[in-house]
């Protein structure tokens, strides 16, 4: 996809709600060195829709911390929150193609709907409750104030290669459910907006942690609803912490506020996590 800034386009999409750790260093620079590599740009997106847990100081010590570890981004910075009317654009253009249907159901009933056993390791499948009801909303604020799913096609594989990992199968129905792309509250979830501003911002790579490959299936159904082309993806492995845990933004030790006030250095960071 050609952008209005090259032929390559990455970009790095913290989230605010707490400070940046090694992990999120390794994978930023990792999508630094390939837009380098490709001769292209890299652009800054803060993901700050959680209004309940993202918080400006994380914003301004993000910035920091990043621009420390060594990572450079393009002068504009975006920010989700302020691209609600672009959002809204996206669901309405996935209502008029009969992609999604709205959702009353609460976490609560989602969670007793899905007591049925499934197999460890896989996400529950959301039963589609919803999917037949008729809904019929007064005004479109209304149609707005509530959840909305992406309607799935069951059974079909949903295939992809990573630039890292390869092939990759995600079987719709079975590895996920129908998704939530909207939410009660007047913001769109995590896979809509992702979408919506990668295709805004002109993103031709996507790279971002292995824990995201099922997201890069359902992103993937929302391109093709959308009628757009996708980005390539390309999934860093993940850092564990001693525990063999995914680190959390409550790193302590690897936290990379807490990496600089001990002395270490940013070319050292790769090293640190084994990436040499």
């Amino acid at each position: 996809m050609k952008s209005e800034f090259g032929q390559y386009v990455g970009r790095v999409a913290p989230t605010p709600t707490g400070y940046m750790h090694l992990g999120h260093a390794c994978t930023f620079l990792e999508a630094q060195r390939r837009a380098r590599a490709a001769g292209g740009k890299l652009l800054l997106r803060i993901e700050d829709l959680d209004q309940a847990r993202c918080k400006a100081e994380f914003v301004d010590a993000l910035e920091e911390d990043l621009a420390w570890a060594g990572l450079r981004w393009e002068p504009e910075v975006l920010r989700q929150s302020e691209r609600l009317s672009w959002f809204r654009e996206a669901l309405g253009r996935l209502r008029e193609a009969g992609a999604v249907y709205p959702c009353s159901c609460s976490r609560k009933d989602v969670a007793e709907a899905i007591r049925a056993p499934h197999v460890e390791g896989q996400e529950p499948v959301y039963p589609g409750t919803c999917r037949e009801r008729r809904f019929v909303f007064g005004t479109e604020a209304d149609a707005l104030a509530i959840n909305w799913r992406f309607r799935v096609p069951d059974g079909e594989a949903i295939a992809f290669v990573d630039g890292r990992m390869g092939e990759q199968r995600f079987v719709a129905g079975e590895d996920f459910g129908d998704f939530l792309v909207w939410r009660k509250d007047g913001f769109p979830s995590y896979e809509l907006a992702v979408v919506a501003d990668d295709l805004a911002q002109g993103v031709t790579e996507v790279v971002r942690g292995e824990d995201l490959l099922a997201s890069t299936a359902r992103q993937l159904l929302l391109y093709r609803a959308l009628g757009e082309k996708a980005p390539d993806f390309f999934h860093c492995p993940l850092i564990l912490d001693t525990e063999g845990r995914r680190l959390a933004k409550r790193a302590g030790s690897l936290g990379l506020r807490e990496l600089r006030a001990r002395g270490t250095k940013p070319e050292d960071l790769l090293s640190l996590a084994g990436r040499t």
